[in-house]
């Protein structure tokens, strides 16, 4: 008979409030053990503020945080020793070089010398970073820098990673290397993993399942695709004009009426009935000369988002 994984973490009932900003309002959350569990909402949503919470850093106004069955609350110590945390801000690492950041992350997790020396050789190879392991954080690019502080978060080895906008300024190529790194250890250890994101594009293709925070609150918790799936009788059309839109033509001044429009870009909503008729009407006559691009898209975590209720400025930046 088989059963289901046992959770890595469990949080109920969670309120945090800042003065009379509410940032958390009765979070409730269940990540399974080995999967990759994402935050996503917009900046002030309460990602972070919970984030400290979990990981013993900040004491919750009301509410529970169990992780691998012990009381986070009660034992927030406890959390350095079940957890990784890569923050937005990893200043304290910043005078070492990128070999000592790790070597000393390890040390301070109680691995011997030897060991983290061993460790932060295999994880720089692992990541690319042989080639600046003694260079200064503070000397690096953003993305580079960022990439080392990944780095140190994986030497002494942890059951849950929180990552904290892990990829911010990265390119394409670190980018891939941390999601290799995070997939190996999955798959070799059960390794659990939390992000905390704004990134719909990096959420849909890493995720097992996401949690849409707004204003303190969880208002949706599915996989990528089940959310997406409240708007699965949407398409969106994407339009991009040469210059400016011809709002002589009556079609196009129809459908500015409803489009969201940013500069030379139209984004509109629509069935995909109507969403024929639309690609007909403005890739005929003068309407056509003046496009210089056009795509139709299945629905985003973002259009799922909005569909929520979520506040309008979106969460890709």
């Amino acid at each position: 008979m088989s059963h289901a994984p046992l959770p890595c973490c469990s949080v109920r009932g969670l309120t945090k409030s800042h003065g009379e900003i509410r940032a958390n309002d009765g979070v409730d959350l269940e990540i399974r053990q080995g999967e990759i569990f994402g935050l996503l909402g917009p900046n002030g949503a309460g990602k972070s503020t919970l984030v400290r919470q979990l990981t013993g850093l900040l004491r919750p106004d009301a509410g529970s945080v169990q992780i691998l069955g012990h009381d986070i609350v009660r034992h927030p110590e406890r959390a350095a020793r079940l957890l990784g945390y890569l923050g937005q801000e990893s200043t304290a690492l910043d005078e070492l070089t990128v070999a000592l950041a790790a070597e000393t992350t390890g040390r301070l997790r109680g691995l011997s010398r030897s060991a983290a020396r061993a460790e932060t050789a295999e994880v720089l190879a692992e990541l690319g970073l042989e080639p600046l392991a003694a260079r200064p954080l503070a000397k690096l690019s953003g993305g580079q820098r960022r990439l080392a502080c990944f780095a140190a978060t994986l030497v002494g080895e942890r059951p849950l990673l929180v990552l904290d906008e892990p990829t911010t300024g990265m390119d394409p190529v670190a980018r891939r290397a941390v999601w290799s790194a995070v997939d190996r250890r999955r798959a070799e250890r059960g390794t659990t993993v939390l992000l905390v994101t704004h990134n719909v594009i990096e959420a849909e293709t890493v995720l097992d399942r996401v949690a849409v925070l707004d204003e303190g609150r969880v208002i949706a918790c599915d996989t990528p695709g089940g959310l997406k799936a409240l708007v699965d009788g949407d398409v969106r059309l994407d339009l991009v004009w040469r210059g400016e839109a011809p709002l002589t033509v009556p079609a196009v001044a129809r459908l500015a009426e409803r489009a969201d429009c940013s500069g030379r870009r139209w984004t509109v909503r629509t069935t995909p009935e109507e969403a024929r008729e639309l690609v007909a009407a403005v890739t005929a006559g003068p309407a056509f000369a003046a496009l210089d691009d056009f795509t139709l898209a299945t629905p985003s975590l973002e259009d799922a988002y909005l569909r929520l209720g979520g506040r309008h400025q979106g969460l890709a930046k």
